[in-house]
């Protein structure tokens, strides 16, 4: 009888054992795949839509910094980035310790997406419209060269950040569509 009793112990213990291990086994976390960037826009389409919308948002914000007052400067991080970020705002605060004013707003004629590189790179040019803005010396003389042109090509490189793209670089270029504007 001990050795039968011995043997169904055994028995039940390796049952016990089994469903045991099964159940550690199913609360134990399974491993998180490793993320795989994915693009953040489901067509090139889609990128130089958003790339437009970011470029025109930041136009925007640019036409309304006043450089007496600095805190006007910070609307123009929510669109920009890296290098770029730290020129602009150095360009702005010489232009305000110098005493500078802008007058008029700079308008997009057009805007072109020319390359999306999955999966959070946009490259885009632009034709911007300055010929009714001014800078004003302390003094209120301008300093803007009276050869100036009008129209300035611009090419962009757009970075996502998470779900957002952001202004990367910004390089005037010759681009005889916009200089015949």
């Amino acid at each position: 009888m001990t050795l039968l009793r011995s043997k169904t112990s055994r028995i039940r213990m390796l049952a016990l054992l089994v469903m045991a291990g099964a159940t550690l086994s199913a609360c134990s976390p399974t491993p998180e795949p490793s993320p795989t960037p994915t693009a953040a826009f489901a067509s090139e389409e889609e990128a130089f839509a958003a790339a437009e919308e970011v470029y025109r948002a930041y136009v925007g914000a640019s036409n309304a910094v006043d450089y007496s007052d600095p805190s006007t400067f910070e609307a123009l991080d929510a669109f920009t980035t890296g290098a770029y970020r730290s020129d602009e705002r150095e360009g702005l605060s010489q232009m305000h310790a110098e005493g500078n004013s802008r007058t008029g707003d700079i308008k997009i004629t057009w805007f072109n997406g020319t390359q999306f590189v999955p999966p959070n790179s946009v490259t885009a040019r632009t034709c911007n419209d300055v010929s009714a803005t001014d800078v004003i010396d302390k003094d209120g003389k301008s300093i803007v060269s009276e050869d100036r042109p009008t129209h300035y090509a611009i090419e962009l490189t757009f970075v996502a950040n998470g779900d957002q793209l952001m202004l990367s670089t910004s390089q005037a270029i010759e681009d005889p569509k916009c200089a015949s504007q």
